[in-house]
């Protein structure tokens, strides 16, 4: 339902580090703005 592109693995690591610190609202929130229908990304990142 979410993800964020990243040039390398370093950057993808400290953003995943921020996220985990944020409360779940916060997430969902981050989530809604930018799929609000919940949709199933695979296809677009595959």
């Amino acid at each position: 339902v979410y993800y964020e592109a990243h040039g390398c693995a370093e950057t993808a690591i400290v953003r995943e580090k921020q996220l985990k610190k944020w409360r779940r609202v916060w997430k969902i929130e981050l989530i809604e703005a930018q799929n609000p229908d919940w949709r199933d990304l695979y296809d677009e990142i595959v």
